[in-house]
């Protein structure tokens, strides 16, 4: 997940770090903003909807061809 990352953000995200925490906390932060958490979104991500999470804090006028793509649209 982390390669796919800097692939499709490279120097934008510049580095994912993981940081070792308690009580089974995962989240996933931009900087100082929040992008998943487990506890508040329920479990852990798809690749898909990470992908579009980060993008909207860091690039947001970018296209994800593929990982924009909804079945309902």
């Amino acid at each position: 997940m982390a390669q796919e990352l800097l692939w499709t953000f490279g120097e934008a995200v510049g580095e994912v770090a993981l940081i070792p925490g308690q009580d089974g906390i995962f989240e996933i932060h931009v900087g100082n903003h929040p992008v998943w958490s487990r506890q508040a979104d329920g479990g852990f991500p798809d690749l898909k909807e990470l992908k579009q999470r980060i993008r909207d804090q860091v690039l947001p006028h970018i296209d994800l061809g593929h990982s924009d793509f909804r079945v309902d649209q």
